[in-house]
């Protein structure tokens, strides 16, 4: 099945004139047509859903003492091909952090974004950051299938817009709640074309083994407290 990348991708913010320049038609990892990966993905969303339940309220009740605002955050991210989705969070930053992302310094290289010490990020943030339970409602990404568990980190279209035509190739597989970013290194690793390289061993080295040994890495790095900062 080929999909043309150009075609997919239709959110405003993303630079489609760059991207039209590519003129590249993708055919889609063969992950993605696995159904055993789909029905761990199905299987695990349900599980970390309920969890999700579980965790939700003692985590909007500490939300609403620190920094009074919405729940969830949502942005718009790049799929499978490039296909815009959305993604869903338990917000970790101020309310309208977006819109205060330009007074931040970029630590990263390339086409991330990465501050150690973002004054955006509230306290009850940095803990949920930390240990990962800001990315629970992802769950949900995952059983509607946008998202897999395992794949590559979901890049914003403003990234996608600045690609060079090797980063692409990250795009054909779904992004995952982890990956090989997660359990090498996840906020140390600060150059992009670093994180192009994981994404890209993923795809040589998959299997359905491969994925539950990067979830059970990702449970060990959480309960060691490697999270995101």
């Amino acid at each position: 099945m080929f999909i043309s990348f150009r075609r997919t991708i239709n959110a405003p913010s993303v630079r489609v004139s760059q991207l039209d320049k590519l003129n590249v038609v993708w055919k889609v990892h063969h992950s993605v047509r696995s159904q055993t990966k789909r029905f761990i993905d199905i299987f695990g969303a349900l599980v970390g859903l309920a969890i999700t339940g579980i965790a939700f309220v003692p985590i909007a009740i500490a939300m609403q003492f620190d920094n009074p605002g919405p729940i969830l955050y949502s942005q718009i991210r790049c799929g499978l091909n490039g296909k815009p989705f959305r993604i869903w969070k338990f917000r970790s930053m101020v309310v309208n952090a977006d819109q205060q992302k330009y007074l931040v310094q970029n630590q990263a290289q390339g086409q991330i974004f990465k501050n150690a010490n973002d004054p955006r990020i509230t306290r009850v943030g940095k803990f949920l950051r930390r240990t990962s339970l800001d990315e629970l409602p992802q769950f949900w990404n995952v059983l509607m299938g946008d998202m897999s568990l395992v794949g590559t980190r979901p890049p914003t279209p403003d990234e996608v817009g600045k690609y060079k035509s090797h980063h692409f190739q990250r795009l054909k597989v779904k992004p995952g709640m982890t990956g090989e970013w997660q359990v090498r290194g996840r906020s140390t690793v600060k150059d992009f074309e670093e994180v192009v390289s994981m994404d890209l061993d993923y795809q040589r080295n998959w299997s359905v083994l491969y994925d539950l040994y990067l979830i059970f890495k990702t449970i060990e790095v959480v309960f060691a407290g490697r999270g995101a900062y």
